[in-house]
C-alpha cells in the first residue's frame, strides 16, 4: 500500500491552479489531469465505481461491511490557489527539523519568528517547496490522506462500517467547489472535508462570506488642458479605498474580527475595478459590513456625480455554526477519533470557508478537519509527514467509530 507521502508527491507534480472570473466548471482544464489519474488509481485499488463528471469532480464509494450504519463521506479538493504558481512543484524534504529558519531559494526562507506555528514541527521531517511556488498541500495533502485511507479499509474487509463516500472537488479555491456538486449521486448522510491546516484542527465555523466588485468611471482628457474636465478613475479608487476603516484589514484581524480586504486594484483614468472580500463570523456584523460597502459607492457618487461609481456586491458564503450546532454528533464523532490516535483535538474559527460551510447549507452536516499543513497559498507552504500519517490513521478511527 501506498503511503500519504508518496500520493502526496505524485499530486503535487499536477498543475491544478484554478482561476478567478472564469464562467466555466472547472475554470481550469489542467484539472482534469489529476482527476483522471486520481479515478484510475481509484479503480486500481478497487474503487469500482470511481468515475470523474464534465465538471472534474471526481466520486467514488466503497460498499457498506455493517449496511446498518450511516453512509459517511469525504471531501477534498484537487485545484490549489491563484495566489501563487503551482506549475512545476519541486518539493524537497527537510528531514528531522532541528527548530530555526529554513532557507528555500535566494530571497526566500520561512522564518521561525515569522511562523511561530514552526515550534511544534521540531523532530518531524518536513515537505516544503524550492521557494518559487506553492507547495499545493492545499487540499493535495487531504487527497492523499483520504485515498490512504480508502486502501486501508479495502485491504481489511473484516472492520465493521458503513458506507464511505468519497469525492474531489475543483475551483474550491476561487468560491466554486460545490457550484456543480452533486449532492444526491455523492449519497452521504454526514461527512467531512479533509482540508484545514493543524492535524488536530476540527472546524465548524467559517466566515460569512461576500465579494464587493466597484467599477469607477473616469473621463480621460489630456493632462495638458484637463482642468475641469479630467475624472481620474485610478485617483478615485484611492479615496474609494480610504473610506474603508483602515484596522479592519486581514494584517490586523485575527480571531473572530471581520474585515475588508482589496485582493485586486487595476485600471486607467478612464475605468478602475477594485474587487474586494468582505468577512465577518456575525451574520448581522455581515449585513451590515455590506450595507457599509454599498454606502462607500453612494458617497463616491455623492461627490462625483450619480453612475461615477457602481459597486456589485454577492454573497459567496455563510458560517456553517448555524447548521452544525444542530449536528454535534459529527464533532464529537470526529474529536474521539482524534484522542484514538493520539491528537487533542482543537477547534477555532475558520479565518476563511471550505466546501464544507457551503455543503452543509445544502442539507450535508460537513465539518473540516485538518491535514496537518500549514502556511497554505504561499511559497513558504510545508507539511509534515508524521502529520499525514496521523491523519490517515485518524480517519480511520473516524470510519469506524459507532
Amino acid at each position: 500500500m501506498a503511503t500519504a507521502t508518496e500520493r502526496f508527491l505524485r499530486y503535487v507534480s499536477f498543475d491544478t491552479q484554478s482561476a478567478d472570473g472564469a464562467n466555466a466548471i472547472p475554470s481550469t482544464q489542467k484539472q482534469f489531469d489529476l482527476a483522471n489519474a486520481l479515478v484510475q488509481e481509484m479503480r486500481e485499488m478497487g474503487i469500482s465505481d470511481a468515475r470523474v463528471d464534465e465538471h472534474c469532480y471526481v466520486y467514488g464509494s466503497l460498499p457498506a461491511t455493517a449496511p446498518d450504519r450511516n453512509a459517511l463521506g469525504f471531501v477534498a479538493h484537487m485545484d490549489t490557489s491563484p495566489a501563487a504558481s503551482g506549475a512545476n512543484v519541486r518539493p524537497r524534504i527537510v528531514q528531522n527539523y532541528a527548530g530555526g529558519d529554513i532557507p528555500l531559494a535566494p530571497g526566500v526562507t520561512i522564518e521561525a519568528a515569522m511562523f511561530p506555528a514552526l515550534a511544534k514541527c521540531v523532530g518531524q521531517d518536513l515537505i516544503v517547496t524550492d521557494g518559487t511556488t506553492l507547495l499545493g498541500a492545499d487540499d493535495k495533502a487531504g487527497v492523499a490522506e483520504i485515498l490512504t485511507m480508502a486502501e486501508f479499509l479495502l485491504a481489511h474487509p473484516e472492520i465493521r462500517r458503513g458506507k464511505i463516500c468519497i469525492a474531489f472537488t475543483p475551483d474550491e479555491e476561487v468560491g466554486c467547489g460545490t457550484d456543480a456538486f452533486d449532492l444526491q449521486a455523492f449519497g452521504a448522510d454526514f461527512a467531512y472535508t479533509v482540508d484545514g491546516g493543524d492535524a488536530d484542527g476540527i472546524e465548524y465555523e467559517n466566515f460569512n462570506a461576500a465579494s464587493a466588485v466597484y467599477t469607477i468611471h473616469g473621463v480621460s482628457v489630456h493632462p495638458g488642458s484637463a482642468k475641469g474636465r479630467m475624472v481620474n478613475a485610478n485617483r478615485l479608487a484611492c479615496e474609494l479605498n480610504a473610506l474603508f476603516p483602515g484596522e479592519e484589514v486581514p494584517e490586523r484581524t485575527e480571531g473572530y474580527e471581520g474585515f475588508y480586504h482589496l485582493c485586486d486594484l487595476r485600471g486607467s483614468v478612464e475605468e478602475c475595478l477594485l474587487h474586494y472580500i468582505i468577512r465577518d463570523h456575525d451574520r448581522a456584523r455581515f449585513e451590515a459590513r455590506k450595507r457599509y460597502a454599498a454606502d462607500v459607492a453612494e458617497a463616491m457618487n455623492a461627490r462625483y456625480g450619480a453612475g461615477t461609481v457602481e459597486v456589485k456586491l454577492v454573497d459567496s458564503y455563510y458560517n456553517m455554526r448555524e447548521v452544525m450546532e444542530k449536528h454535534m454528533d459529527v464533532i464529537h464523532r470526529a474529536e474521539e477519533a482524534c484522542r484514538a490516535v493520539g491528537i487533542r483535538p482543537h477547534s477555532a474559527p475558520i479565518r476563511g470557508g471550505t466546501d464544507g460551510c457551503r455543503l452543509s447549507f445544502m442539507g450535508l452536516p460537513c465539518p473540516d478537519l485538518g491535514t496537518g499543513g500549514l502556511n497554505y497559498h504561499s511559497r513558504h507552504e510545508l507539511i509534515a509527514i508524521e502529520d499525514m500519517d496521523l491523519v490517515s490513521a485518524m480517519l480511520v478511527k473516524l470510519v469506524t467509530a459507532r
